[in-house]
Order: structure tokens, then C-alpha cells, then sequence
């Protein structure tokens, strides 16, 4: 992990071999403090299970069960609004798209290929939406002058 304050940080993400994905510079000061705070030490876990060792699965949607109810009104829960844990994962990736992270780079912080990106993110490849420098286009891929026979 690496988190400097004021500056974009990296952490490794425990899924399979892992990953290193970016981690904004607000998240980075909310991690040192909580880091800091918790006196946490090289190979501790950020966020540990209640028995100590990786969240469980129903300890995660139990959180994200209550972090909906805290922040979203009656009718939004009621609604289905975020009901899937991936939808925060999903909106982080629709995010760095739109910021104009190559689908390449998105896949591999998100740990799949780059055809899934295209295929659940079609919106965000539109060709009307890209500008073209169509001189250059054209220069790289024009023929060579041939001598007339």
C-alpha cells in the first residue's frame, strides 16, 4: 500500500494474485488516519472480519445493508437503489471511464478483461463521442508514392 498524503496512493486489492488499484488523495487522508488511529502495522488487515482474519461474504452485505439504510431514504431502499454491493463498483468503474482511463487500465485494477469492460460499459465507447484528427488519420494511413510505371 502505498498512501501519501495530498498525493493519489495505490492499494493492493487480496482478490486471486491481487491488484493494485488508485486511491484518491481525499480517500488517502481518510485511510492514513484510520490506519494511523489503529495502529495498524505492515500485513495487518484495513478491515478485518469479526473473527480477525478476511471479511466474510455476509459480514460484507450485512455492512452494505446498513450503509443503504444510513444514507438513502425509505422510498430509495424500498426502491432497490444500490441494492447490489457491485453497484458501488460498477458506478467506481463507470467513473474512471468517463474520466478517460483507457478500458485496458480499468480492467486491470478491476481484475477482468478488457472485452468485459467494453461489453458491460458499451455506453462509454460510442464512436460519435470520440474526435477524430482526421489529417493524421489520414497521413498514417495513406500509401506510399510509388514511381509510375
Amino acid at each position: 500500500m502505498t498512501l501519501l498524503d495530498g498525493e493519489f496512493g495505490e492499494v493492493l486489492v487480496r482478490a486471486g494474485e491481487g491488484r493494485r488499484v488508485p486511491v484518491s488523495p481525499d480517500l488517502v487522508g481518510v485511510l492514513r488516519r484510520w490506519i494511523d488511529g489503529a495502529d495498524l502495522k505492515a500485513g495487518d488487515l484495513l478491515f478485518p472480519g469479526e473473527r480477525g482474519g478476511p471479511i466474510a461474504s455476509s459480514e460484507y452485505v450485512r455492512a452494505w445493508r446498513q450503509a443503504r439504510q444510513a444514507v438513502l431514504s425509505p422510498d430509495e431502499v424500498q426502491a432497490g437503489l444500490g441494492e447490489q454491493v457491485s453497484s458501488l463498483r460498477d458506478s467506481c468503474l463507470d467513473c474512471w471511464l468517463k474520466a478517460g482511463v483507457p478500458a485496458w487500465g480499468v480492467a486491470e485494477w478491476a481484475g477482468v478483461s478488457a472485452s468485459w469492460i467494453g461489453l458491460r460499459y458499451p455506453h462509454r465507447f460510442r464512436l460519435e463521442d470520440v474526435e477524430f484528427d482526421w489529417d493524421h488519420l489520414e497521413e498514417i494511413m495513406g500509401l506510399p508514392d510509388f514511381p509510375e510505371r
